[in-house]
């Protein structure tokens, strides 16, 4: 009887030690990764990070910002859809250069 105890001491020894064996050579290889990836974001410039304006006027200008956007965009599509190269690029080109003056003469934006 007393041998069987110490068969089945001794198996359960060597699992706990196959286990620990594991779980160190599992912390190991987390931190080599961990070094690894410090090194790595050590030399990555960092991401600066802008806060957002909150207000109902920065809510209005993104909208107005957003509704600019789709127009000019649903202009092209139109335009690439419909018309041949040169007159694409001639709507592209006058897009380009009307947008800032629709967001002047529809978005009162003094300064």
């Amino acid at each position: 009887m007393s041998k069987e105890r110490a068969r089945r001491r001794a198996e359960r020894e060597a699992e706990k030690a196959r286990l620990a064996e594991e779980r160190a050579r599992r912390e190991a290889r987390t931190a080599r990764r961990r070094e690894l990836r410090g090194r790595i974001t050590a030399v990555l410039p960092k991401p600066v990070r802008v806060a957002r304006q909150g207000g109902v006027l920065a809510r209005r200008r993104r909208a107005q910002n957003a509704a600019m956007l789709v127009l000019f965009l649903l202009v092209q599509v139109i335009a690439w859809l419909t018309l041949d190269m040169m007159a694409r690029l001639a709507v592209l080109g006058l897009s380009i250069l009307i947008v800032p003056v629709l967001v002047t003469v529809l978005f009162d934006r003094r300064s």
